[in-house]
């Protein structure tokens, strides 16, 4: 199970905070955000930034075609 730090907890609850008063903004287009799993992914971003105990993002793996 992923852990992440109080710091983390204390971003995330700020951005839903502010998405369910609807000031909170997305990145470079400034649009308003609407979506839980948006304000989730800002809350952790700038959680990162901030060096707060977060898990790294999940890549995707190219899968490999045999010929």
């Amino acid at each position: 199970m992923a852990k992440y730090g109080k710091k983390a907890q204390k971003k995330v609850k700020k951005a839903m905070h502010e998405r369910k008063e609807g000031t909170l903004k997305s990145g470079k287009s400034g649009k308003k955000v609407t979506s839980k799993k948006q304000a989730i992914a800002i809350g952790l971003s700038e959680a990162r930034k901030e060096g707060g105990k977060v898990p790294k993002k999940k890549s995707s793996k190219k899968k490999s075609s045999k010929k």
